[in-house]
């Protein structure tokens, strides 16, 4: 079956967010500035937290620019509770609700278990899985019925890695999060999905396995490449659409077949 004109009914359109309300956290580095970009090219207007003032910040507000000026950066803690709800009230005063929630902040740790401080223990814990809770909880009643819900967490959730329990652990919480709370909201034809990336790339200076490291976890992978945050946007931004309307309580590996 064709539209007027002879294209497909069901064609992709150029901007399959056009109009759709994002809040998306942790988004002026990596994944997360990949995502945003990402997102306002797809049309989206959007929220961004991010926790600390740097150059990222300045230049990803002027990259923003470029599409659309309806987008604005908003510096918060999402650890805080405080914190989580003054960017609730920042959403509903810029965008009047949101139809998609990115929660995307995290931290990585590295540390043996018997090594493991307790003070790194909760600093994790309280980076990748209270502040999606947080955040979530703050903006449940902006949500519009069929918006979507998108946790960034880590395809190690799934296979575990040394001198990182506390870090599997905590992105296997996100995964447990998404599965139960997709049951809750569902009846409001909202959903929520884990993506899970692996090992990433970044030219951001310092980010990353240093070479010797990345050229044998790029051995590993079926794809003989490590991903890029463009590559996870791309599995958000599927996610986000309304291409995934039936896809609820997933979680998408997106580590090239590690």
């Amino acid at each position: 079956m064709s539209a007027p004109g002879g294209s497909p009914a069901d064609v992709v359109p150029a901007a399959p967010l056009a109009g759709k309300r994002v809040l998306l956290t942790g988004g002026t580095r990596g994944i997360g500035r990949a995502t945003a970009l990402a997102l306002a090219r797809a049309g989206a207007r959007l929220v961004v937290a991010h926790r600390t003032e740097h150059d990222g910040v300045r230049t990803l507000t002027g990259e923003l620019a470029g599409h659309g000026p309806d987008h604005r950066l908003v510096r918060a803690d999402v650890t805080r509770a405080d914190d989580a709800a003054r960017l609730a009230a920042v959403c509903e005063e810029h965008l009047g609700g949101l139809d998609v929630l990115v929660n995307n902040v995290g931290v990585d740790g590295h540390s043996k278990l018997a090594d493991l401080a307790e003070d790194e223990w909760h600093r994790l814990l309280d980076a990748n899985v209270t502040s999606a809770y947080l955040v979530t909880r703050a903006v449940l009643g902006l949500l519009a019925d069929g918006a979507s819900i998108v946790n960034v967490g880590a395809s190690v959730a799934l296979r575990g890695r040394p001198f990182g329990t506390h870090y599997s652990a905590s992105k296997a919480a996100l995964i447990g999060f998404g599965r139960a709370l997709c049951k809750e909201v569902g009846e409001r034809g909202i959903r929520v999905n884990t993506v899970a990336p692996g090992v990433t790339a970044d030219d951001e200076p310092g980010a990353g396995p240093p070479p010797p490291v990345a050229e044998r976890l790029a051995a590993l992978t079926a794809l003989g490449r490590l991903g890029t945050p463009a590559d996870v946007a791309g599995a958000v931004l599927y996610l986000a659409g309304d291409t995934s309307r039936y896809v609820t309580g997933a979680t998408i590996t997106v580590d090239g077949g590690i």
